[in-house]
């Protein structure tokens, strides 16, 4: 079985960490038992976020006052190589290669005059808005705290999928497409990188659906998806159609990126998506936890 995993911030940085590397490197290592588990069984794509790697970069580019801050699809690009390498090593034992991946945006997209994506670290809202006014940056609350919002455009398609399909014929467990790729728009037949960060979810459908993946996991730091979330009424969502998903409208800022992914890729024709927790990855996988998104019944004709 071919499967694609997408690793949420959790499983590099927890909420309130500082972004060490050490402390992205210990808790890789504990995902590494669950994504090599899966490894050893069926064929592993790898991708991942950058929202707090991303944003420490554009901060440390700041800086440097006599150097122009580097572009986010640089910084993009570093993040992918930072974290690619770290999982690489947390999964050493098997052939592993972190792939640089390009992902086209159109450069009419909305999105870019409507700055969503949260990176970088959480501010309260005094020091959020003082440092929009000193930097020109955008911020919007995120939970109970404010962070840098930046433009998120669709992700339309995958410059290097080729080379993805290479390597999996090859049975290496590849990962790519992280933080939701570097965002590139066509001009004059040339790629050109852009000001943005591509929602990972919804590059990790774009993305499963392309190398024609049997499964999309998308994984986080709960064991199921809520129906009546923060009700005494809650009760976990085991299995839902892409229609019975979007009507439970989950929140744009926590789950509902996750939803839609999971959505989309079964809409275009995948078997499954699951959305649940990481050190669940091989019962999500085996269909024993998670909540299971799956193709709505076709109607039975009419005799």
């Amino acid at each position: 079985m071919r499967v694609v995993a997408a690793l949420g911030g959790n499983a590099l940085l927890r909420r309130g960490e500082p972004a060490e590397a050490d402390r992205q490197r210990r808790n890789l290592d504990a995902a590494a038992a669950a994504l090599g588990a899966v490894a050893d069984r069926h064929e592993l794509v790898v991708t991942h976020g950058n929202g707090p790697q991303v944003g420490l970069l554009a901060l440390e580019a700041e800086a440097y006052r006599e150097v122009a801050p580097y572009p986010l699809d640089v910084l993009g690009a570093e993040t992918q190589g930072m974290i690619g390498y770290l999982v690489a090593q947390a999964l050493a034992a098997r052939p592993v290669a972190a792939l640089l991946t390009r992902v086209v945006v159109d450069a009419r997209d909305p999105a870019f005059a409507r700055p969503t994506k949260p990176i970088g670290p959480v501010y309260d809202e005094d020091e959020a808005r003082s440092l929009a006014a000193e930097r020109g940056w955008a911020v919007a609350a995120d939970g109970p705290w404010f962070r840098r919002v930046v433009p998120s455009p669709e992700p339309r398609r995958i410059v290097e999928l080729d080379a993805i399909r290479e390597l999996l014929a090859a049975g290496t467990v590849v990962v790519c497409a992280g933080g939701g790729g570097i965002p590139v728009v066509e001009r004059d037949g040339r790629l050109q990188g852009v000001e943005a960060v591509i929602d990972k979810d919804l590059t990790a459908a774009l993305l499963a659906t392309a190398v024609g993946a049997d499964l999309l996991v998308l994984l986080t730091d709960v064991p199921y998806l809520l129906r009546g979330f923060g009700t005494r009424r809650a009760k976990p969502v085991l299995e839902a159609t892409p229609g019975e998903l979007r009507a439970l409208r989950l929140a744009a800022g926590s789950m509902g990126p996750k939803a839609e992914a999971a959505c989309r890729f079964v809409e275009a024709g995948g078997p499954r998506a699951a959305i649940g927790a990481l050190d669940s990855l091989l019962e999500i996988v085996d269909g024993a936890s998670g909540t299971s998104v799956v193709p709505a019944k076709r109607a039975q004709p009419v005799p």
